[in-house]
């Protein structure tokens, strides 16, 4: 009975040395103390008040990339391929990376010579200029009539047309300013921006449910003084990041996916502010 004491007594032992091994061989936890304030324009930073931060172990801006390989935006030139338009407009929207027939970088993109061998373009300007009275635009000598009664008078005449309004457009290039007026009926601009809107929301909805699920460690809300705590952190590199939400303070909006360090047993201090937000893509000159 003894024997048998100390056998057990000796097998408990082991185990206890056992486990005090492991325990000091695994990593000590961290933990992040952190801060989070926004500057307005001409203004003094502001806490961060009630937001939630989160902890992850890739980048937001790396998981959105790794959702869009699953969930591609709309390629421009496969919505370009299914429109019901002329091959010469196709043609100038692939070129010109450019589907919206209504705006300053639309107007920007157009020459004359397009203006004069893209049918929808020129049909348009001709509509415009004939229309206005305040310039010396050219008027057409041939009528439908003259284009059965006489097809030779009637190309020429209509060659002579299209030569004059060439001309006209070389010494007036400006006079093409308001021809999206009537591009109307052909502009697939708001169609391009409803179909793109919905894509761009349904990979932020997969962005945003990868992210909380697959790469989330930890979260936590900010407190009054823009304050946050996370505690337990295994050692290793992180992300503190508010995903795609922003935080507001007067004009200010910043959102952050800041990369930190856990050390073991240590914490980790971070001030979070309008220098190390992401910054917003610049725009395209």
């Amino acid at each position: 009975m003894n024997i048998m004491k100390i056998k057990m007594c000796a097998t408990l032992f082991l185990l206890f040395a056992m486990l005090t091994v492991g325990l000091q061989a695994s990593p000590q936890t961290g933990a992040i103390e952190f801060i989070a304030k926004a500057t307005p324009s001409g203004g003094s930073d502001e806490p961060v008040r009630g937001m939630t931060f989160y902890l992850l172990s890739k980048s937001f801006e790396e998981i959105g990339k790794e959702t869009a390989i699953t969930f591609p935006l709309v390629d421009m030139d496969a919505f370009i391929a299914k429109l019901d338009v002329s091959k010469e407009l196709k043609a100038w929207m692939k070129k010109n990376h450019c589907v919206d027939l209504s705006n300053d970088e639309f107007i920007k993109k157009l020459k004359p010579e397009d203006v004069m061998n893209i049918p929808e373009f020129y049909k348009a300007y001709v509509d415009r200029m004939s229309t206005d009275q305040t310039v010396p635009f050219p008027k057409p000598k041939f009528t439908p009539a003259e284009q059965k009664k006489n097809p030779e008078k009637y190309a020429q005449h209509k060659k002579e047309y299209h030569d004059a309004i060439q001309a006209f457009l070389t010494q007036f290039p400006k006079s093409t300013e308001g021809i999206y007026l009537s591009l109307e009926d052909v502009n697939p601009g708001h169609k391009w921006d409803r179909l793109n809107s919905s894509n761009t929301a349904e990979l932020r909805r997969h962005t945003m449910a990868l992210a909380q699920s697959k790469y989330l460690v930890a979260r936590t809300d900010t407190d009054l003084q823009g304050q946050g705590s996370l505690r337990g952190i295994a050692p290793g590199t992180y992300w503190l990041s508010t995903l795609d939400n922003n935080a507001q303070a007067g004009d200010a909006r910043q959102r952050w996916d800041v990369q930190i360090t856990v050390p073991p047993g240590k914490t980790t201090y971070v001030a979070l502010s309008n220098i190390n937000a992401v910054q917003p893509p610049h725009a395209t000159p």
